[in-house]
């Protein structure tokens, strides 16, 4: 069984930025890639809000960069998944699907997955840049001067279509219901602004594409429209839009710690306000696993500093640093 300082659990801007000030603390921490290396950012083809890359750069391309830069700092990458943590135990106790480890500082950092409509064509258009997101900060800049549809009813769904009346001619709010489910002032705010239509009781059968040429020559499918079923009477009916956005919530990767680490009542991971302590001392969490309010790239990234320095502290207090 090999025993280490500090586990990073999870990838991404979170886990990555928590292992380089690990590192540079002189700490050797060990990371475990999980089932998406480098996060959900792996499957955005463009980023653009994160300082330092003024021509923006591709997500992939941004992880692989942050990886080999904690790499430089002696930080230990493992492609395995942790299957089973023991958080009760001193020192924690984490198995892998190939192997066994103990740790005296545990960081997780294992991300949310964004929900989608479960129709195969949404994730794939997602990954390929085919017009559809998750994320309206992230990527409805891409849309400007577009018809675009956003599908949801509550909170999240209700702002991102407000917030990509910014650049869309016009935003479709797809809800499978004939009233929403956001707060009364969203709602009024939203059904106020003339470029928000909503599109009631109806729900996302098929992205419909075509396939289209970039200027390199490439051939790419791109969105064309959506297909609809009402929700009453069960008929079908297009909607042609140039981009979907998929504002139906996220799932926090929680479940490994079911049972032993307090959670909100959607699964997300509760600290200490303004810091990344956990209710077990020695375990800390960052990224969207603990932040269902601004899951951005670089607020993740400064949770993970936050979890690093915080992981320091506590093993200097527990004289478990040298």
């Amino acid at each position: 069984m090999s025993h280490h300082k500090v586990v990073v659990i999870g990838t991404g801007p979170a886990g990555y930025t928590a292992a380089l000030y690990a590192s540079r603390a002189n700490l050797a921490p060990l990371v475990f890639e999980g089932v998406q290396p480098g996060g959900q950012l792996t499957i955005t083809t463009e980023v653009e809000n994160f300082p330092g890359f003024r021509q923006g750069i591709a997500g992939p391309a941004l992880m692989e960069e942050m990886r080999e830069q904690v790499l430089r700092f002696g930080t230990i990458v493992k492609a395995e998944t942790v299957l089973k943590a023991d958080l009760q135990s001193r020192p924690f106790r984490l198995s892998t699907d190939q192997g066994e480890y103990t740790a005296d500082a545990v960081i997780i950092a294992t991300g949310a997955s964004a929900k989608w409509l479960g129709i195969g064509k949404d994730e794939q258009l997602s990954r390929s840049g085919g017009g559809v997101s998750a994320c309206a900060t992230c990527d409805g800049f891409f849309f400007r001067g577009k018809e675009i549809a956003v599908v949801g009813g509550g909170d999240t769904a209700v702002e991102e279509a407000t917030f990509l009346t910014k650049f869309a001619t016009k935003v479709h709010l797809i809800h499978r219901r004939d009233r929403l489910r956001a707060s009364k002032t969203m709602q009024d705010r939203a059904l106020k602004n003339e470029k928000i239509h909503p599109v009631w009781n109806k729900t996302v059968l098929d992205v419909l594409t075509t396939t289209v040429e970039t200027p390199m020559g490439e051939k790419v499918e791109k969105i064309r429209a959506l297909k609809l079923k009402d929700t009453v009477d069960g008929s079908e009916s297009e909607l042609p839009v140039e981009g979907l956005f998929v504002a139906i919530g996220h799932q926090p990767n929680t479940d490994l710690f079911a049972g032993q680490l307090p959670m909100d009542e959607t699964g997300y991971l509760q600290v200490e306000k303004g810091s990344s302590r956990t209710a077990i001392e020695g375990v800390f969490a960052c990224g969207d696993v603990q932040d269902h309010v601004y899951r951005q790239a670089i607020t993740a990234a400064g949770s993970g500093c936050m979890a690093a320095i915080d992981a320091e502290r506590w093993l200097a207090e527990k004289g478990l640093a040298e």
